[in-house]
């Protein structure tokens, strides 16, 4: 994705839902980050990796998921393994994914981008990649049914006005 559409979702981001939470999403850094506000900057922080457009849908999902306690901790408080994550360490790392992908599946949707599930474990334990797929797809046709979390919806509206895209359907999840 180029900067000029990095661009247009940082300031559909900053100028909307995050300034009404008082969030900031910063296309800067070589990792991806989430950072409360503290003395020295009024604003929470969400830093995307490397100027990639999917970094960026995928903490922001991250950040619609995170309650008002989880977004006083640095990276919601979540831990996080990198790769090379034994079996049992990547099990945990996608039972805590699922929510999230599933939401950035949509988020991609509502952008007109193609979505591809993150498994994230080079070099470490094998990955059943069609599995972790399966039950992302599973959340994301029970949020279609249920509801989306409320952040999650407004994003996904905000992003679909930006790019002119169809309400999604549960066809649309099916790949």
């Amino acid at each position: 994705m180029t900067r000029k559409e990095n661009g247009r979702l940082t300031q559909l981001f900053n100028q909307g839902l995050g300034k009404r939470y008082h969030t900031r999403l910063i296309d800067l850094g070589s990792e991806p980050l989430y950072l409360p506000a503290d003395q020295y900057c009024p604003w929470h922080r969400i830093y995307f990796a490397h100027g990639f457009y999917a970094s960026a849908l995928h903490e922001l999902a991250h950040w619609t998921l995170a309650g008002e306690v989880r977004r006083q901790l640095l990276d919601y408080g979540y831990w996080y393994h990198p790769d090379g994550r034994s079996e049992s360490q990547q099990r945990a790392f996608e039972k805590v994914e699922v929510k999230p992908q599933a939401i950035e599946w949509a988020l991609h949707l509502a952008a007109g981008r193609h979505f591809h599930v993150s498994v994230d474990n080079l070099g470490g334990a094998e990955v059943d990649r069609s599995g972790f797929q399966a039950r992302v797809q599973a959340q994301a046709l029970t949020y279609l049914r249920q509801g989306f979390p409320p952040r999650a919806q407004a994003l996904i509206d905000d992003l679909r006005h930006l790019y002119g895209t169809p309400a999604l359907t549960h066809r649309q999840f099916e790949h």
